[in-house]
């Protein structure tokens, strides 16, 4: 007997199928990979990480960091196997990403309480159902969400960035560093690639002529009424950044700050870090460097880059179409949706961004759905705390300017505040608030459920 399904093996579906399954419900976990590929990902590992490896920032005074340390409290699997599997990142969360996917897949098959099902869910079950089917969601899925709804879908293209083989690029050029000497205190935990003006310059002029791979028919609106072309400001492809100014990318993801040229003792006109991203440290991606130029041209252009001229591609960068629902309208805070207590969505196609974000919801959707099936009441976490905050924002925002939100202070309620502060002071105090109010919450649900 099944109790819930769950569609979708990606990062939000893989913990809501573990939060559910470790309360004793008995779950069906649909992934329709690898049969049924989706054009982004590489294996048919469960939570497999198709951008960055980064999770973001471990400090505790940083958006990424408060609500790390909110699923640490809630018992979150997947990021226990992402800080099992971290790798040198200086102060990040970052992971060998096979490692990963493989540790989470073998946890979720192991466990007594979880069927995988390797086929693709064509529409959604009139059973308690959590939707965790992410930011490629298959056509026919699509087609029954929208027909449930009555709502148009919403989506952005996103891209992800290039990885090169460790051993192609030229140290002698390159040099160990993280910013500011945060991380590894004798070498750095990034390589980075020094730009002078003049490389700089040529380098962004290159990409700003260089060919861009023709958008395919997936990409396409599946339904009318869908907003074509638009990107998501938090992962611009560089070419897109490059547009909007000849200095745009060095006051972005090329910015310096931080570093120092080991050759001239010097500032670098602009940079490219690169951050390892397996635990043999052979191969490395480029930080922010999301691109959708077409590979030959992704070969020329990007060794033009000081220390990647003879770099080898383990991977080209792409662009693919990241959909997801109009949750302000279609979602309660507790991830159910409105017209069904037995239905909720999860992770990225509910507009949370990050791939924290997207484990957070799980954990959300798969803690409220067995709270349904057990016919409790739901958790709806404080506004003060940042998952909280998120699932507030996605289904409150106006649709007007509806646009995926990663993790950040703005999203909280603002402090009261007698005297201007630093960012980092400012930064823990809204954290501290943070833990205090999910302390307190799950104090009084305990409480609560003693009664």
């Amino acid at each position: 007997m099944t109790d819930m399904i769950i569609i979708g093996g990606g990062l939000a579906g893989s913990e809501a199928a573990w939060q559910a399954a470790q309360s004793g419900f008995k779950v069906k976990l649909y992934e329709m990979r690898p049969s049924n590929p989706t054009g982004a990902h590489l294996s048919g590992d469960l939570a497999e990480l198709v951008c960055s490896n980064s999770l973001g920032s471990n400090l505790s005074d940083r958006a990424s960091g408060v609500l790390k340390n909110e699923l640490r409290q809630l018992n979150s699997m997947l990021l226990e196997c992402a800080e099992s599997t971290a790798l040198p990142a200086g102060a990040a969360l970052a992971v060998d990403r096979e490692a990963f996917a493989r540790m989470v897949t073998q946890k979720i098959e192991s466990h007594q309480n979880i069927e995988i099902v390797r086929a693709e869910m064509k529409e959604i079950p009139q059973t308690p159902v959590i939707v965790a089917s992410g930011p490629l969601t298959s056509e026919s899925l699509s087609r029954s969400i929208a027909t449930l709804s009555s709502e148009e879908h919403l989506f952005f293209f996103d891209a992800i960035a290039p990885i090169v083989h460790a051993e192609s690029i030229n140290m002698n050029i390159a040099f160990r560093a993280s910013r500011y000497g945060k991380g590894d205190q004798d070498e750095g935990d990034y390589i980075n690639c020094p730009f002078t003006k003049e490389e700089y310059y040529a380098f962004v002029n290159a990409l700003q002529s260089a060919e861009r791979i023709e958008l395919r028919s997936f990409e396409d609106a599946i339904l009318s009424g869908v907003k074509a072309g638009q990107f998501f400001e938090g992962c611009l492809p560089i070419e897109i950044i490059a547009e909007r100014g000849t200095d745009s990318l060095a006051f972005g993801p090329m910015r310096p700050v931080g570093l120092r040229d080991h050759r001239t003792d010097r500032r670098p006109y602009a940079v490219v870090q690169l951050r390892q991203d397996n635990l043999a440290a052979s191969l490395y991606n480029l930080v922010g460097f999301q691109t959708n130029l077409k590979f030959p041209e992704q070969k020329r252009v990007l060794r033009m880059i000081p220390g990647l001229e003879n770099a080898e591609f383990e991977r080209f960068g792409q662009m693919h179409r990241n959909t997801f629902i109009a949750s302000p309208k279609l979602l309660r805070p507790t991830l159910q949706h409105i017209t069904r207590d037995d239905l909720f969505f999860a992770g990225q196609i509910t507009g949370v961004e990050g791939y924290m974000g997207n484990i957070a919801t799980g954990l959300l959707a798969g803690i409220n759905a067995v709270r349904v099936l057990k016919q409790e009441m739901l958790l709806t976490l404080p506004h003060e705390t940042m998952l909280g905050a998120l699932c507030h924002y996605i289904t409150h925002a106006s649709l007007k300017d509806f646009q995926p939100m990663k993790a950040n202070f703005g999203i909280l309620p603002q402090l009261e505040l007698d005297k201007k502060i630093g960012k980092r002071e400012r930064g823990q105090m809204y954290a501290d608030r943070a833990a205090k109010a999910l302390n307190e919450y799950l104090q009084n649900e305990l409480v609560v459920e003693q009664k």
